[in-house]
């Protein structure tokens, strides 16, 4: 009895020291990872700074602990540019799925897109994994956060769940996907500093698209842009579903860009419960009250009942174009010029 305790003890012995050093090789791993991405980044004319990273984990995980990470540049792909800053960032690999790198952004995060105003957020959970692949560079990325809280002066929204998974394939020819998209959306509280047309919860939102390539990579934005456009690129929007209010809407489109880079394409969208959203846009004051019975007499006209049964639902073609985004026959918006910035 006393030689079997004596065995199992070295075995434990030898399985701890074994951890450790498999523990030891991979943070240095991810320390040798860490400096050669800030390095990367700064070749590219992104400006990146951290504290000194904080290695732990042992003995599951290896994991590197990164203070005040901050990240700017992209301007060459964002007129503008793109700012992010986090308080706090996880990096680590698990032993028991050593084939993924999550990492985890923690407290205070701000994000500013090109020109638009900082969004300072916070998140219960916010972290993106990475797949590894010895040899393979990174093809796809996916984003969980939980109950994600963010403010702007205009008012802040929160995010109960929100789930994004991105895959790439940068020598995708005409046709092919260079970019693909998955986006879910529950639970989204928006700001009780305004009135919201149709409440102010949406329910859900999804999203499937594709950015079909080839990619081009010339210098400038527009001269990006043309090039993708002559080579026949084009965004499909698979699939996109809104639940907000009494409104059910879904659609698909191909969007691509004119002769002037400006957004044309067409589609069909798909809508249930639209007379409650009437009355709810007219209680709202969006619309006037005799505008809301006329679209409903319209809308009553065309609704068709599923087969199968359920509510009537109406469905009409939309086109974009001339920057003019139409209904049927009928025009809902002018949108704004979209103006790429020439190379430098």
């Amino acid at each position: 009895m006393f030689r079997s305790l004596i065995g199992l003890l070295l075995i434990l012995l030898l399985l701890a020291a074994g951890d450790y050093v498999l523990w030891n090789w991979a943070e240095q791993q991810l320390l040798y990872g860490y400096a050669a991405w800030i390095a990367g980044s700064r070749v590219q004319g992104w400006t990146v700074s951290s504290s000194e990273p904080v290695t732990g984990g042992w003995p599951m995980e290896a994991r590197l602990t990164v203070g005040d990470l901050f990240l700017s540049g992209g301007q060459a792909e964002i007129p503008g540019g793109l700012v992010w800053s986090a308080d706090r960032v996880q990096i680590a690999v698990n032993f028991l799925h050593p084939r993924q790198l999550s990492i985890s952004a923690e407290g205070m995060q701000r994000l500013r897109v090109a020109n638009l105003q900082d969004i300072p957020y916070t998140a219960d959970v916010m972290h993106l994994l990475l797949p590894l692949q010895t040899g393979v560079p990174t093809r796809s990325a996916a984003l969980h956060a939980i109950n994600l809280r963010a403010g702007l002066p205009a008012g802040g929204f929160t995010v109960g769940t929100m789930d994004l998974h991105l895959d790439w394939v940068p020598a995708a020819q005409q046709g092919e996907a260079a970019v693909t998209a998955n986006l879910q959306v529950e639970d989204v509280g928006l700001s009780s500093a305004r009135t919201w047309p149709l409440g102010p919860r949406i329910a859900s939102l999804s999203a499937e698209a594709a950015l079909n390539g080839p990619l081009p990579f010339v210098p400038g934005l527009a001269a990006r842009a043309a090039a993708w456009r002559d080579a026949g690129g084009s965004l499909q929007v698979r699939r996109f579903s809104l639940q907000w209010g009494q409104l059910g809407l879904s659609a698909s489109a191909t969007v691509a860009l004119d002769d002037q880079l400006q957004p044309m394409g067409a589609g069909t969208a798909r809508m249930v419960g639209q007379s409650e959203a009437l009355d709810s846009l007219a209680a709202n004051g969006a619309i006037d009250a005799s505008a809301a019975t006329a679209g409903k007499a319209v809308l009553a006209l065309i609704a068709h009942t599923p087969e199968g049964g359920g509510p009537p639902q109406v469905e009409v073609p939309i086109t974009l174009q001339n920057r003019t985004l139409s209904m049927g026959r009928i025009p809902l918006a002018k949108l704004p010029e979209l103006i790429f910035p020439a190379a430098p």
